[in-house]
């Protein structure tokens, strides 16, 4: 989050929505998924089972 805060709720929006899509789903490792990330780990799975 900036220092001085966000301008507007759309601005705040698209900084949450950019953390969550390129940081916490494809970067930040997660515990439950032998340490890797959550979008990596989906793609892995559909992989292995030739689902798409």
């Amino acid at each position: 989050m900036p220092a001085t805060g966000y301008r507007s709720a759309i601005e705040a929006k698209r900084d949450v929505s950019y953390f969550l899509m390129n940081y916490y789903n494809w970067e930040r490792p997660h515990q439950f998924n032998d340490g890797l990330p959550p979008a990596k780990a989906e793609k892995l799975t559909k992989k292995v089972s030739g689902f798409c």
